[in-house]
């Protein structure tokens, strides 16, 4: 067997999550089939490169001087891929934009300004549950820009020399739940008052599971909590089986009633990154303005906000009828060491 890029890629994976389940979602692979190449590559290579254990995978000391080596290998043809799709969307006369995004109301919107703004640009998106994937095909070159959320007391994988800027430093989270729950009438609900009711939160989204995990823990909260993903979720609570946590930004329905949380206990940080601020200052604007498009469009999330920001909105909107950001929240720009 000879080794490839994709050979590195994967230990590279496996080593930065510490986990071979980890790793396979990250890559978009089943865990047999990651598991599979990874014991290939040990055999050609005729060494044992991690040790595997019921609390996840470390490397040995083989395994760290061929992870030395190789992370240079893939960051070099990541550069060399990136680098030679631009040059030959340039000479096509087009540009094509990767963007990453876990899943945003804002993304539409999004999309549609920057067409507007750069009529030869043509933005592929891909979706992806995990922020910390959607992070590394950004390093890795093979996305443009991701736009993630950090889930509070869950902090992201952010691979060196990425650039980041904030565009909510905290967007608080709703609960959903049935119209006609008696808690749907309050505008906003405490976790007491969902003490009979078992949630649905998708385990597979970075850090949403452990956050939900540990309020009902400081309330001292036995709730059952279901695995399922969110169109599972909002489905099942329209009938009244379940809660479950939502975005504030979600399209408002009939059939169930989006409520903040009283405290604001789920918080999390919304984040584009990219590899050069250049990159970040082509597309954020646009960004913002979505995503305040969106805020406004939310009666439970625009009520929020009028309380946080008692200005109010009339006089500070945007395009699109956003709000601006002078009484809202700030963007601000960070580096990674």
């Amino acid at each position: 067997m000879e080794l490839e890029v994709r050979h590195l890629r994967v230990l590279c994976a496996i080593a930065d999550s510490g986990s071979l389940h980890k790793a396979a979602r990250e890559l978009g692979l089943a865990q047999p089939s990651l598991s599979t190449q990874l014991g290939r590559v040990e055999r050609a290579l005729g060494a044992q490169l991690f040790v595997r254990s019921r609390t996840g995978c470390r490397p040995t000391p083989l395994g760290l001087a061929v992870l030395s080596r190789a992370r240079p290998l893939v960051a070099e043809f990541a550069a060399l891929v990136t680098e030679t799709r631009a040059a030959a969307a340039r000479a096509a006369g087009g540009f094509q934009l990767r963007i990453g995004a876990t899943a945003s109301r804002a993304i539409p919107g999004w999309l549609r300004l920057l067409r507007a703004r750069i009529p030869r640009v043509e933005p592929a998106l891909e979706m992806n549950v995990s922020a910390n994937a959607l992070l590394g095909m950004v390093a890795a070159g093979r996305l443009d820009m991701a736009f993630v959320h950090e889930v509070e007391g869950s902090p992201l994988r952010v691979p060196p020399g990425l650039c980041l800027r904030v565009l909510v430093e905290r967007e608080p989270q709703f609960v959903t739940l049935a119209a006609d729950h008696p808690a749907a009438a309050r505008e906003e609900v405490g976790l007491a008052d969902l003490s009979g009711d078992r949630w649905m939160i998708d385990s597979t989204v970075d850090g949403e599971w452990d956050a939900l995990c540990r309020v009902l823990r400081a309330e001292a909260l036995d709730a059952e909590i279901l695995h399922g993903d969110y169109l599972t979720a909002y489905s099942l609570a329209a009938i009244g089986e379940v809660v479950t946590v939502s975005q504030p930004t979600a399209s408002p329905r009939t059939d169930v009633a989006i409520r903040p949380l009283k405290g604001d206990p789920i918080g999390v940080r919304l984040l584009l990154a990219a590899r050069t601020e250049d990159e970040l200052d082509h597309v954020y604007p646009e960004l913002e303005t979505a995503y305040w498009a969106v805020a406004h469009e939310a009666p439970a999330y625009r009520r929020w906000l009028e309380r946080a920001h008692p200005p109010g909105l009339a006089a500070c909107r945007g395009p699109l009828g956003s709000p601006g950001p002078a009484r809202w929240p700030v963007a601000a720009d960070l580096r990674t060491p």
